[in-house]
């Protein structure tokens, strides 16, 4: 069979969206074990031993904390990607995040009310630890947070003792404790409040490195390990040593989508059987996890997975045609659209592109799964849905920052051109105002610095950048759908 044979049509297509519902891997809401699939920086990440997890929206961190605390994957992370280092031998418990009951987690109003009566922070994450790792009497078991706060303050050294005893055990037994925490940025409304939160859980994830069995693992945000107020500790620099960076390669991004269509239940067996029939490429079946396997070239060899995805989605971003590789190859045009000024492309932006791909028609002559047209409306959607989560749920005020310029600004800009619409309008101003009448008052990290300060910030976050003549860019993952223009760029939302 020719590599260019394109595989069945409709079957892929239904396969297609099956495999890439809107609970995609990046989400707590976890899928079957045998849809994940762990890159390289991700087998380090969930590697007990680092402490510090790091990533961008969208790249994986609520996945992950997810998914080591699910007994379900943690046997098939064992089995399928033991580079992970996940094993049996692990106790795992999650002492922050989203919907945890309350007597295993204080929810952000109870942090709130520890810090208002005085309580160090640093007291209230030991007593988390010390909960999950059941040190037992006579630390309360059944009391408040604020009881067991209280008693891990007034008396240090019994804690001490009685934490370093829950360890010994687990030491010996080769066996590990390790407790979860993630969704840092919702511990307090505002930086005053998260900071020294922030910071005694970063201290004590370093101190607890001493304890024979009990570890820590944080999930967070770019802009936590880039304040220095959070990082203002003794030692804290010895963290990056077990800092790891989630990462999706182009490699891995395709991987992830192959790993979900070989294991779609109704059409897999379709998209296995080509891939074997025109590339060549073997499964491996894990029985126990009921999981089909990706071949080593489908993860990694980017040649072979140009034509396994072309096969899904045509040879070119045009018709066909002698001159339509001069619009661009589906495998290499896609990644590159949805990338950030920080060379980062999360998944979720790219299954976000995927499905708003494949629920569009593609002509009847068209013989692929996915044609060009509608990959490149699937980018337009993947923007709309990537700034809808940063300016309504993570950053608001780079709503506010964005809004003065549609329609207004075309890219690449001078600095002044932007500073001058924000001047006109009052915006750094205004961004201080709303951040107050929503609650939500976790503003620009630099933002007394003024436009400058707020540029930095933005710059950051991914949302824009400089290039070599000074000039400010912003890639298409946001200029499309804040309404930007650029000249022969995918067109912005109106």
């Amino acid at each position: 069979m020719s590599q260019n044979s394109p595989f069945p049509k409709a079957n892929l297509r239904s396969a297609l969206t099956s495999a890439l519902p809107d609970n995609d891997q990046v989400s707590n809401e976890l899928r079957e074990p045998r849809f994940t699939y762990v890159p390289a920086s991700h087998a380090r990440a969930l590697n007990p031993e680092n402490t510090i997890v790091e990533g961008m929206r969208g790249a994986g961190k609520s996945h992950w904390w997810a998914a080591l605390h699910n007994e379900a994957h943690r046997k098939y992370l064992a089995d399928v990607f033991p580079e992970s280092k996940i094993d049996s031998g692990y106790e795992i418990s999650q002492g922050w995040g989203l919907g945890l009951p309350p007597d295993k987690s204080p929810s952000k109003d109870v942090l709130a009310g520890l810090l208002g009566k005085a309580y160090n922070p640093r007291h209230i994450w030991q007593s988390v630890v010390a909960v999950h790792a059941k040190i037992g009497a006579p630390f309360p078991q059944q009391g408040n947070w604020e009881e067991k706060t209280k008693w891990i303050r007034d008396n240090p050294e019994q804690h001490e003792l009685l934490i370093y005893n829950a360890g010994v055990p687990l030491f010996n037994q080769n066996r590990k404790q390790l407790v979860l925490f993630d969704a840092l940025d919702r511990l307090a409304d505002d930086w005053r409040g998260l900071r020294p939160l922030a910071r005694a859980l970063f201290q004590l994830s370093l101190d607890m490195l001493a304890n024979k069995g009990i570890r820590l693992k944080l999930f967070v945000r770019p802009d936590m390990l880039e304040d220095k107020e959070i990082l203002a500790f003794p030692d804290s620099s010895k963290l990056s040593a077990r800092t790891v960076h989630l990462t999706w390669q182009r490699a891995d991004l395709y991987a992830l989508l192959f790993q979900c269509l070989a294991n779609e239940p109704q059409n897999g067996s379709s998209f296995r059987d080509h891939c074997k029939a025109a590339f060549g490429q073997t499964w491996d079946h894990k029985s126990a996890q009921n999981a089909w396997v990706l071949s080593e070239g489908l993860r990694h060899d980017e040649s072979l997975q140009k034509d396994v995805f072309h096969a899904l989605a045509g040879p070119t971003m045009a018709a066909a045609g002698p001159s339509g590789h001069k619009r661009g190859f589906p495998y290499t045009w896609l990644p590159n659209h949805l990338v950030d000024s920080r060379d980062q492309v999360s998944p979720r932006s790219f299954f976000a592109a995927l499905r708003s791909a494949t629920s569009k028609a593609s002509p009847e002559s068209w013989p692929y799964a996915l044609d060009f047209k509608a990959i490149q409306a699937g980018v337009q959607e993947a923007s709309t849905i990537r700034v809808k989560e940063i300016t309504q749920e993570d950053y608001p005020w780079v709503g506010h920052l964005m809004e003065p310029l549609k329609n207004k600004i075309t890219v690449p800009c001078q600095e002044g051109d932007i500073i001058d619409l924000w001047r006109q309008l009052g915006t750094i101003a205004s961004i201080q105002t709303a951040s107050v009448e929503s609650g939500v008052k976790l503003l620009p990290p630099h933002i007394e610095e003024g436009p400058s300060g707020v540029l930095r910030d933005m710059k950051d976050l991914g949302v824009l950048s400089y290039i070599s003549d000074g000039r400010i860019q912003v890639p298409d993952i946001y200029r499309v759908a804040f309404g930007l223009g650029r000249k022969g760029g995918v067109k912005p939302l109106k």
